[in-house]
């Protein structure tokens, strides 16, 4: 059991009866031909863990490995690289100067090094905003794409607010993962990127017999919009069977969790977490109807929970950071300690039950990570 599931005290969690009935519009279709028809485009691997789904007293647990996804060592790229596609194709329609733009943005490690990378393929420049604790091998990741990297003297959203100001000029371009009132087509163009992930879950379950779909889907969040861009797969089809959401976030950060106990989105005062990239504290406002409306839970765990998730994967074969990782300390936390059966009740899970656990980083995105990944870990190139 994890530190925080075997304690005294339930996990940090909210549920809501009937997210399952809620609906919203798709994502548009093209965006999955758009990635298959980029050079270095395949799907990621969905691998089978009996292990744990045996652990979780389910039936089969599969995990997404986002480890390596388009040469970089995290899911970001889905989305960076369609939102650079339309923003650019929108400025030669218009008109535009032809000249390179710089994207701009703010980053905890994975989204920046996206953009600035989608930004070095394609000519253009990248300016990239990142906050205070970020490794700095994180950073020099970035800078080794180019880019021109501020380093901010406090928090995410103190970067994102540095971000937008200096993307106000002609010639730049805000590209930023999190949406607010005023700014939010290029955010929501991000979050239309990440459909194709689970797209590509919907062929593999498929292909292993599971053609009705998973009944839950553990998902990290940090603004929100992947977590967004899975309530928008899943709550978008009818569906006999709809699959269960669940949101996980570290303790330190947990805005979605709170937003949801009160029922508007909130900020919360981020403290200091190894899962960095988790390390959000106010809810993109695109995300926002969608997290209300279609999740059907989320929970917050320490960061202990997500470095032994992390260390346990890697026995596994599966790269993790602790974002990534995620994922597993979520459904643990969900499933086992103090009102475990209430939650396990409340995620519609028994024992044939099908879960998916959206693995979104590697360890060599996450240099906080100590999982010892090298004689382990699935070995990839990012």
């Amino acid at each position: 059991m994890t530190d925080t599931a075997s304690s005294l005290r339930p996990p940090p969690w909210f549920a809501r009866p009937g997210a399952r009935m809620w609906r919203c519009a798709p994502a548009p279709a093209e965006v999955r031909g758009f990635h298959a028809a980029l050079p270095d485009y395949a799907p990621t691997p969905l691998i089978e863990l009996p292990r744990l789904a045996a652990e979780s007293a389910v039936g089969r647990v599969f995990v997404k490995d986002e480890s390596c996804r388009l040469g970089l060592p995290a899911f970001k790229a889905l989305g960076a690289s369609w939102a650079v596609h339309r923003t650019l194709a929108e400025r030669t329609a218009n008109g535009d100067a032809p000249g390179p733009v710089t994207l701009v943005t703010a980053t905890d490690g994975n989204h920046g090094r996206a953009v600035a990378r989608v930004a070095r393929l394609l000519g253009q420049h990248a300016h990239v905003f990142v906050p205070q604790g970020v490794h700095p091998r994180a950073v020099e990741a970035i800078a080794a794409e180019r880019a021109q990297v501020t380093e901010v003297a406090g928090p995410y959203d103190e970067a994102v607010r540095l971000a937008a100001a200096a993307a106000a000029g002609p010639d730049a371009v805000l590209v930023q993962d999190t949406a607010w009132a005023g700014y939010e087509r290029i955010p929501g163009w991000i979050v239309e990127g990440y459909s194709t992930l689970c797209a590509e879950i919907d062929e593999q379950l498929a292909a292993e017999g599971v053609a009705e779909g998973p009944d839950l889907v553990s998902v990290p969040a940090g603004v929100g919009s992947l977590a967004q861009a899975v309530v928008t797969h899943y709550r978008s089809r009818p569906s006999e069977r709809a699959a269960g959401l669940l949101a996980v976030e570290p303790v330190a950060a947990a805005c979605v969790l709170a937003s949801l106990t009160v029922g508007e989105p909130v900020s919360v005062t981020t403290g200091e977490t190894s899962m960095a990239g988790l390390n959000c504290g106010t809810p993109s406002s695109i995300a926002w109807p969608h997290l209300h409306g279609g999740l059907d839970a989320a929970i917050a765990v320490a960061d202990t929970d997500s470095a032994r998730a992390a260390g346990d994967l890697a026995a596994l074969g599966v790269s993790s950071g602790p974002c990534g990782a995620a994922a597993l300390a979520g459904l643990r936390a969900a499933l086992t300690g103090v009102g475990a059966e209430d939650r396990r009740t409340a995620l519609g899970l028994g024992p044939s039950s099908v879960v998916v656990l959206l693995n979104t980083e590697g360890t060599a995105a996450n240099p906080h990570s100590g999982t010892g990944h090298g004689s382990t870990a699935r070995s990839s190139a990012c």
